[in-house]
């Protein structure tokens, strides 16, 4: 799998959020090995969109097509000041990754230190973690070309994540995720989509 992530501010989401919906109805039926898109904006005005593809080279072969060019020329003018990109192919999926049917979405970023060991902690502590927090539906964990980091985390509410939160973990998972936090250069970014937006392509 291979993910973009697009990020910037913005102050009208709705205008946002119909582009999003006009690029799903347009431009999804003739994309090239799009999977979904993961969107929203955050109380703070800060725009994300994790966009993921079959792979790279199909991502690309989407950013070529023409009217692919327009449509991002259209939504740019949307952001005030500059949109970060941020491309991976180092992705890990765990539980059921991304879900439609999530109703809160948690992006979070910064830089790891250790990717490797990151991805073994997460999959050594997904099925307790699953068992633990059923209101945890799924993720994908991602470390950018540049070497920063994003997880999109899926829920089924915000009000049921917040209870999961509060929860003590068990020893091994609390060491675990002590370890995972660690492993971050500095306090990771927590991005709150209580709204999000959940595109996938038709089966």
């Amino acid at each position: 799998m291979f993910i973009q992530v697009i990020q910037g501010q913005v102050s009208d989401r709705g205008e946002s959020k119909e582009a999003l919906d006009r690029w799903a109805r347009e431009l999804a039926p003739g994309s090239y090995g799009w999977l979904g898109t993961t969107a929203g904006v955050t109380e703070d005005g800060t725009f994300v969109a994790v966009a993921r593809f079959e792979s790279r080279e199909a991502a690309r072969r989407n950013s070529d097509r023409p009217e692919q060019t327009q449509w991002w020329m259209e939504t740019a003018k949307l952001f005030a000041g500059e949109v970060a990109f941020h491309d991976s192919d180092q992705v890990h999926q765990y539980l059921r990754g991304g879900s439609d049917s999530a109703r809160f979405v948690q992006v979070i970023q910064g830089r790891i230190r250790d990717a490797g060991r990151m991805r073994d902690l997460i999959r050594r502590t997904e099925q307790e973690l699953g068992a633990f927090r059923p209101d945890l539906i799924g993720g994908l964990a991602a470390v950018h070309d540049d070497g920063g980091y994003t997880e999109t985390v899926y829920f089924s509410s915000e009000e049921e994540a917040r209870e999961g939160e509060g929860r003590e973990l068990p020893p091994g998972l609390r060491e675990a995720f002590e370890e995972l936090v660690g492993l971050f250069e500095g306090e990771p970014r927590y991005l709150d989509l209580r709204d999000p937006w959940l595109y996938s392509r038709a089966t």
